[in-house]
């Protein structure tokens, strides 16, 4: 079983700052891209940044030069830092992570944690 927690979400003010957190445990054999993903009231679920095993990272354009994501591959934890937000950030954060359960399996995709409200709001 793999577990996908996540932590940080809240409520902030514009031009503030917020830090997400997303620790995966359980029976973990290789961790490969982590992700976050974003879903506001009636719209559909968006890429907001991606982080490979190389620590090679991309970004929606809606969130580049605010957003940044991490990963510590000792905790296998995912972190996205969020800064100078906008009331538009509103939306329920899902982290993503691609991995192996075992080195006989196949790396799957299909792993997200239950998600976080950050709502962005004087």
């Amino acid at each position: 079983q793999v577990q996908l927690v996540e932590s940080g979400g809240g409520l902030v003010q514009p031009g503030g700052s917020l830090r997400l957190s997303c620790a995966a445990s359980g029976s973990i054999f290789s961790i490969d891209t982590m992700a976050w993903y974003r879903q506001a009231p009636g719209k559909q679920r968006e890429l907001v940044a991606v982080i490979t095993s190389s620590g090679t990272t991309n970004y929606a354009d809606s969130v580049k030069g605010r957003f940044t994501i991490s990963r510590d591959n000792a905790k296998n934890t995912v972190y996205l830092q969020m800064n100078s937000a906008k009331p538009e950030d509103t939306a329920v954060y899902y982290c993503n992570i691609r991995l192996q359960v075992t080195r006989f399996q196949l790396y799957d995709n299909n792993y997200w944690g239950q998600g976080t409200q950050v709502t962005v709001s004087s």
